[in-house]
């Protein structure tokens, strides 16, 4: 399959791309500069490089491709612009095909959860409120889409758990007492291209592992692998030291357990835990 990569040479994307080639697929990934076009072409993709508000030349790759993931995020204010500019190109130029498209969404936009499932009313936050409108858009058209709202992603020492490493001490995000719903990058990567490759007409998956931690768990991890010493703080504290909008994300407490992508895609997410990682892999010292 001919298949069309936004963010292939992001966190999530690159790891998307490598998948996809390892599953024998020919990608096209857009990339904003010719040293991105370099590094995805060293992972055995072949390179547009372009903007990707530059709608025209989008349409014409949508036109063009078998299979369209994207996974792009700017990670400003301008996400929503831009994801929304995504969807009514995609939207436009598959029209009347039956090519699949997966879009990326994200866990926050259900809110604060026990047990969260693809059903549970929306109650995003204002981080995420703009996912909304966009992905609704998207699941009212014709296009066959299937939107992966990813967990706490994790993996290759970076992301959202270093918020958790600082310099002799581990800061809780609050008093820790918060379950994060997790997935590793090779996981929820995997899940995008099985995603794509079932082509659904209408399909929503939580990419999420099963893993639930606290907070205080993942900062106790931290603490074992070089023995500092683990400091709470309050919510007010922990909205001052991110911003209210990210800290109010953080903060969430959010349980998964992912059970329907394993049930319809056979999704078997296999990657050590985030305690694992913390404690004794890529995030080890």
């Amino acid at each position: 399959m001919s298949v069309l990569l936004t963010g292939g040479s992001g966190y999530i994307g690159s790891v998307v791309l490598r998948t996809l080639v390892e599953r024998g697929h020919d990608v096209i990934a857009l990339v904003r500069s010719d040293e991105k076009a370099q590094a995805v072409s060293a992972a055995g993709a072949r390179p547009v490089v372009g903007d990707i508000t530059d709608l025209d030349l989008l349409l014409n790759l949508v036109v063009d491709a078998d299979g369209i993931i994207h996974t792009a995020s700017p990670g400003d204010a301008t996400n929503a612009a831009v994801d929304s500019g995504v969807v009514e190109t995609v939207i436009r130029g598959l029209a009347g095909r039956d090519t699949p498209y997966v879009h990326s969404g994200g866990i926050w936009v259900f809110g604060p959860g026990a047990d969260l499932t693809e059903q549970t009313p929306q109650v995003p936050l204002g981080i995420s409120a703009w996912r909304v409108d966009i992905e609704q858009r998207l699941r009212d058209s014709p296009v066959h889409s299937t939107i992966v709202a990813p967990g706490v992603v994790y993996g290759d020492g970076r992301s959202i758990p270093t918020e958790l490493i600082g310099d002799g001490v581990v800061r809780l995000v609050g008093d820790g007492s918060q379950h994060w719903t997790t997935v590793h990058l090779d996981d929820v990567a995997l899940l995008y291209v099985l995603a794509l490759e079932a082509g659904a007409a209408d399909e929503y998956y939580l990419g999420v592992s099963g893993e639930n931690p606290t907070v205080r768990s993942l900062g106790e991890a931290v603490a074992r692998g070089r023995g500092w010493e683990v400091v709470p703080e309050t919510a007010s504290e922990a909205r001052d030291r991110f911003g209210e909008a990210y800290g109010d994300a953080l903060l969430l407490d959010q349980q998964a357990t992912g059970a329907h992508a394993r049930e319809s895609l056979g999704w078997t997410p296999s990657a050590p835990s985030l305690l694992t990682e913390l404690e004794s892999g890529s995030y080890a010292p």
